[in-house]
């Protein structure tokens, strides 16, 4: 019962600070509304145009791909924390897990998830004559 009482004290203290702070700023903040004020804050820069609009199909993969890759994270910590407990069967396990996620990097590397720069700008590898070139026009 004393680990239960002391979680529950915990929870009081954080809705006590917050409920707190938010009577605080409402007593002392100031009361002088302005249309620039009321307007949304978008990391300094004015909003343009509706927040509606379609984005690129791009940004959600770089989102899946970070969160596929960050939560690998979350995989690896344990394994790190019992590696000695789980011998040379969790060092295999690491190793082919390590190995799986390497095969799927190598897979989005070279499909073009990452590369962030304009499609004109990315010039395609051409095999001409038995050599691979960058296909620029240039003479090298």
């Amino acid at each position: 019962m004393q680990s239960w009482l002391s979680i529950l004290m915990l929870v009081a203290v954080a809705i006590g600070f917050g409920v707190f702070t938010v009577f605080i700023s409402q007593l002392l903040g100031p009361r002088r509304p302005t249309p620039e004020k009321l307007a949304p804050y978008e990391c300094g820069v004015p909003p343009v145009g509706d927040a509606r609009e379609r984005q690129s199909v791009k940004f959600y993969l770089v989102a899946m791909v970070f969160l596929l890759f960050d939560i690998e994270v979350a995989f690896l910590y344990p394994w790190a924390m019992a590696l000695r407990d789980l011998g040379w069967t969790g060092f295999v396990q690491v190793l082919l897990f390590m190995a799986i996620l390497l095969a799927g990097y190598v897979y989005i590397w070279r499909k073009g998830v990452l590369d962030w720069g304009p499609a004109e700008r990315r010039l395609p590898r051409v095999r001409t004559a038995g050599r691979v070139t960058d296909g620029s026009r240039t003479a090298a």
